[in-house]
């Protein structure tokens, strides 16, 4: 069973790398900054010990230990257990799921590594809010999207708020990015994948009739941008979501979502 470690002091150094959370770690990539991966609720716990992403400790509420408590066997995880009141002062505002945990961010997987056994996977570009991010992990882990790949200027998908949307399979559905963007796409191409830029251009052919490959790289970009020209110029085919006529986009999410039940209902 995990160490059971009482915690009644706010200022504990042993709690540390769950303090202050709505500031500690906002930008990973800062020197200093210790990168830390955040699980909150028992839920996305669970996920995380589930994941390739080993907690470090978890910090939580008596009832949440023991909701957790038989995933927590054999595993040498020490578990903070205080109350909510210590819980709000250590995190920096009160968390109503009770639980959280903490992890160190493992090696990167590569592109290679992410892609050798999937058939559809999601390649993103300019997809900066944390929030679309996180709804686009959980599409995808419920759609049968096996990865998801990062072209320029994408958010972190390990932020705190996105692990949170994504109800944790941000640690589960694997993610790489994608190098020498956008030409990296080429190494798709010579894997097999038919490389699908959407696009809510209405000459362009309906997604349903353009996706035809067995392996299929779905790319999407930003909310008002979209994708750019050069990645566009880099796929296969244009393809659009039927819309309503006077609607000009989806969510990325959302059209993320469409793009891969279309894929699971015409393979």
């Amino acid at each position: 069973m995990a160490e059971v470690i009482e915690i009644d002091d706010p200022a504990d150094p042993r709690v540390d790398d769950f303090r202050d959370l709505k500031n500690a770690d906002r930008r990973p990539d800062l020197p200093g900054r210790k990168g830390l991966v955040i699980a909150e609720g028992a839920v996305v716990v669970r996920r995380m010990l589930d994941s390739r992403f080993a907690p470090s400790g978890l910090l939580g509420v008596a009832r949440r230990y023991t909701e957790l408590a038989e995933d927590l066997t054999a595993r040498d995880i020490p578990y903070y257990r205080t109350t909510a009141e210590v819980m709000a002062e250590v995190v920096g505002f009160h968390l109503n799921r009770g639980v959280l945990a903490v992890a160190r961010r493992p090696a990167p997987l590569t592109m290679d590594e992410v892609t050798e056994h999937a058939h559809t996977v999601a390649v993103l570009e300019g997809v900066n809010d944390h929030e679309n991010l996180g709804s686009m992990f959980r599409n995808a882990a419920g759609l049968g999207a096996q990865a998801v790949l990062f072209g320029d200027r994408c958010a972190d998908p390990l932020y705190r708020r996105s692990v949170r949307v994504s109800m944790g399979h941000a640690l589960r559905v694997p993610f790489a990015s994608v190098p020498d963007w956008p030409n990296g796409l080429d190494t798709l191409r010579r894997k097999g994948f038919q490389i699908i830029a959407l696009t809510p251009n209405p000459t362009a052919p309906t997604l349903a009739s353009a996706m035809t490959g067995e392996r299929v790289a779905l790319l999407l970009g930003a909310e008002g941008p979209g994708l750019t020209e050069e990645a566009m110029r880099a796929t296969d085919i244009r393809a659009r979501i039927p819309m309503s006529p006077g609607t000009d986009s989806l969510n990325v999410a959302t059209a993320a979502a469409m793009a891969f039940y279309e894929r699971v209902r015409i393979s």
